[in-house]
């Protein structure tokens, strides 16, 4: 179970602000010196290169034999949170302390990381080798990642017949929410209130990244961020002291540890995978994930909140979050999830007959994670990788396999800008269906149909490919 949360936001290295939010968890428990019995540190993979940043940290908080883990970019954070889990319930671990976070904004105004460790991390947890497709790097629509979910949000407007007016505006309603929360929000990054118009609008302040997304629908990870949970058995937490009131226990923890690249996906707008573990968790709650009133659903770009409101049922015009999300309350890059969980706590300490969702998102819409907490124990929790499951659910998919010439339909596509002007559209990157039922990405970058594109979209038009370009 989780007896305590903790975050840190202040200019730091990376090190110091993993020891503050441990700090800061054990506060949140009430008994401080639960740090000395940590006896493993977990720590998700951020942009920085530090070898082994558990160590310090473990040193730091008074445990320094505890075993560190470091977990790759592209594993899931659900998965880190339930292998903590699982480490206490089968005996291996007393107390895990699960702390990540970004120190961006100290290294952006020149802030100098300092890498102490002589060694690696005891465990190094690696991702899935397909975690991106070839013909995904080759197109160049890997990076920034905005463009793979600029694709995956147009193909859903295309798919539910929304004109780019409509698309615009319900993105703009959704994202001018989830603002509304991160104002009310003091641990918030960026609460200065936008509107929906302010939001959907490009401009020199708002500069488009990816159509439709500007820079204001975007996860903002330059940040001074970080979060800690510390998990423990209930028979240490109560021979520690720890009060009965912090007590907060997992119902369902499932995760899926299997990939699906963006390019192989069947329907690009769709996540089945999300969808089976909804069903499951909800056959484990006896009651549907939109019924409950606390939720931070994971929220990198507008596409990952709308197609998760599909697939798990929730109100498409509600707000899933607590905390703002990662456009407002600050996306500290790959443990956005520590900063949710911070906050669905605080929330259920608050009101304990509830439940809280948390979901997780890795990749483009890959390896999905979800889990459910309550300050009341009401059913025994269920925690698995359901890659594991037979038969495993997961995203149905499509070859992808090489970059060969010929025709081709679209889709999904998106409009990338230029440097010397941000605001003038230069690039189109497409995803397009072959007629053999293989698929392909593209790019062209005639800026004439990059003004097209905005204008009267692409998906459905015939192009032909040429190795990882096209024409229309």
């Amino acid at each position: 179970m989780l007896v305590g949360v903790g975050t840190a936001s202040a200019p730091a290295p990376v090190t110091e602000l993993l020891t503050r939010a441990a700090r800061a968890a054990a506060d949140d428990a009430g008994v401080p010196g639960l740090l000395a019995r940590v006896d493993r540190v977990a720590v998700p993979q951020g942009s920085w290169a530090l070898t082994d940043p558990a160590r310090g940290v473990a040193t730091r908080i008074g445990s320094p034999a505890a075993r560190t883990a470091l977990y790759e970019i592209g594993v899931s954070q659900q998965e880190l949170i339930n292998e903590a889990l699982a480490d206490i319930a089968q005996g291996r671990a007393d107390v895990v302390l699960v702390v990540g976070g970004e120190a961006r904004a100290f290294a952006r105004h020149g802030g100098v990381e300092v890498d102490h460790a002589t060694g690696p991390p005891d465990v190094t947890a690696t991702r899935p080798a397909d975690f991106v497709a070839p013909i995904e790097i080759a197109a160049g629509i890997v990076w920034p990642v905005v463009q793979q979910y600029a694709l995956i949000e147009n193909a859903l407007a295309a798919h539910e017949h929304l004109t780019p007016a409509r698309q615009r505006d319900d993105i703009g309603r959704l994202w001018a929410r989830f603002n509304e929360v991160a104002v009310g929000h003091p641990a918030a990054a960026f609460p200065a209130p936008r509107s929906a118009t302010d939001i959907a609008t490009p401009g020199p302040k708002n500069r488009p990244l990816a159509f439709p997304y500007n820079l204001w629908h975007s996860s903002q990870w330059t940040v001074d961020q970080a979060a800690a949970l510390l998990l423990c058995r209930a028979d240490v937490a109560a021979a520690a002291g720890v009060p009965r009131d912090r007590w907060v226990f997992p119902l369902v923890a499932l995760h899926s540890s299997q990939a699906v690249t963006l390019t192989a996906r069947e329907h690009l707008w769709d996540w089945p995978a999300m969808a089976a573990m909804g069903r499951l968790a909800e056959a484990a709650l006896g009651q549907p994930l939109g019924e409950l009133p606390l939720a931070e659903v994971y929220s990198c770009f507008p596409a990952a909140v709308r197609v998760q409101q599909r697939v798990l049922g929730l109100d498409r015009e509600g707000t899933p979050t607590l905390s703002g999300g990662m456009a407002f309350a600050g996306g500290p890059f790959n443990n956005y999830v520590l900063q949710s969980m911070a906050a669905v706590v605080a929330r259920l300490r608050a009101r304990p007959e509830e439940r809280g969702l948390v979901t997780t998102v890795s990749g483009m819409l890959s390896k999905p994670g979800l889990a459910v907490w309550s300050c009341t124990p009401t059913l025994e929790p269920r925690l698995a990788d359901l890659a594991d499951q037979a038969p495993a659910p997961r995203t149905r998919v499509v070859a992808a396999p090489d970059a060969a010439p010929g025709p081709a339909t679209v889709a999904s596509y998106t409009v990338t800008y230029g440097t010397d002007d941000p605001l003038a559209p230069v690039r189109t990157a497409i995803v397009a269906d072959r007629g053999d039922g293989e698929r392909a990405a593209a790019t062209c970058e005639d800026a004439e149909i990059a003004r097209h594109c905005l204008a009267e979209g692409l998906i459905g038009y015939a192009v032909h490919l040429d190795g990882t370009t096209f024409t229309l």
